[in-house]
């Protein structure tokens, strides 16, 4: 594969096994946008600049617009390990640096729930590449969120049973922690929901360009390598305004909203192998007038580039274009029958639930077509 390091940060850099399996590798759908490039350049053109140097983007949008597809292809261009934290409204210090754990003998493990038994031994095995929450997703199969939340339970029930045969304790970094020492690319996503200032503030300072990070065992310095890329939904339920300290160390932001018609239609086609670019027209028109419609009357759902592409994807394998603007899109935004009526309203304004009665009315015909022709080549052969 021929990997183009234009914008590699760091080209001479060896990356061990691991980092590289971490580093993104795009798939053949992906397309260069704008954005990207002008973020490639910017953090190339100021990398080596001192106080000038780029390295914290804010990627700002609504859901669907590509923040974390943007993300993941910049840990392409600069050549870095990419990983990312999904912040949650509960999140305390110890999610931003990491937990001490007792390391307990095993005569105490066989006290504790099965669960909790299963989380330590994995704890205790891990060689501190993995960050702690990592490892209770792996081997519970739980989202990050319960995975911090299980590990939060775990630490207080421990504190408060204090166990007698404890061995000594053990620092497990966060995954802030790890791609902070080892230089990777860190996606931070809606730190906006976070309530807890004191949260806030920690991750502030480890955003400063000469951060730190105060951990139980030490300081460590932010690497030159690592860049943070914060996404966010803008408006989104259960979000804040970013935190102003925050926003004041981003040095670069991109506004995310649905890219041009063209370049939407452009992406189906390589996202879904679909082809008929009159079809996928009409389909992306949609969406961006539903996405207008439902902002203009404060409906809270987003139509976004997902629901394009499952709708597309969706026709593409011969689905009712109108029946399934439904399934994957309307209700995507909503299921209110008020809001879904102001929705269709919208499209039959612009003729174009009119246009989907075509579009499906001239792939039945098709269809048709097809079996009339495969009957008579039954027929002719039956008569052979």
């Amino acid at each position: 594969m021929n990997v183009n390091q234009d914008y590699y940060v760091s080209p001479d850099r060896k990356l061990t096994d691991a980092e590289e399996a971490l580093v993104w590798k795009k798939p053949a759908s992906h397309k260069v946008s704008e954005e990207e490039v002008r973020i490639c350049k910017e953090i190339k053109r100021n990398w080596n600049r001192g106080e000038m140097k780029i390295a914290t983007i804010l990627l700002e949008g609504d859901a669907g617009s590509g923040k974390t597809q943007l993300a993941k292809a910049l840990s392409a261009d600069l050549g870095l390990p990419y990983t990312k934290v999904t912040c949650f409204a509960d999140m305390d210090k110890t999610d931003i640096i990491g937990a001490i754990l007792p390391v307990i003998a095993s005569g105490g493990l066989e006290n504790m729930e099965a669960a909790e038994q299963t989380v330590l031994k994995a704890l205790y095995k891990s060689d501190g590449f993995q960050s702690a929450a990592e490892i209770v997703m792996n081997v519970l199969g739980v989202t990050r969120e319960e995975a911090a939340l299980k590990l939060k339970r775990l630490l207080d029930k421990m504190e408060q049973n204090s166990p007698d045969d404890v061995v000594e304790y053990r620092f497990y970094p966060s995954e802030i922690v790890r791609a902070y020492r080892n230089g990777y690319l860190l996606e931070i996503q809606e730190p906006t929901v976070i309530r807890d200032a004191a949260v806030l503030m920690a991750l502030n300072s480890a955003l400063e360009p000469d951060g730190s990070i105060s951990l139980p065992t030490e300081i460590i310095h932010r690497h030159p390598d690592f860049v943070a890329v914060i996404t966010t939904n803008r408006s989104y339920a259960g979000t804040r305004p970013l935190n102003e300290a925050l926003r004041d160390r981003v040095q670069h932001t991109e506004k995310m909203d649905l890219p041009a018609k063209e370049i939407m239609v452009e992406r189906a086609m390589s996202k879904t192998g679909f082809r008929n670019e009159k079809v996928l027209d009409m389909l992306a028109e949609i969406i961006i007038l539903l996405d207008k419609t439902a902002r203009a009357n404060a409906i809270k759902g987003v139509a976004g580039m997902r629901s394009f592409f499952y709708w597309a994807d969706a026709v593409a394998d011969g689905a009712s274009a109108k029946q399934s603007l439904y399934h994957k899109v309307i209700y995507k935004i909503t299921t209110d029958s008020e809001e879904v009526r102001l929705l269709e309203e919208a499209l039959e304004n612009r003729g174009l639930l009119d246009g989907l009665d075509q579009v499906d009315a001239e792939a039945k015909k098709k269809n048709n077509g097809r079996g009339g022709a495969e009957n008579r080549r039954i027929h002719r052969c039956s008569g052979c």
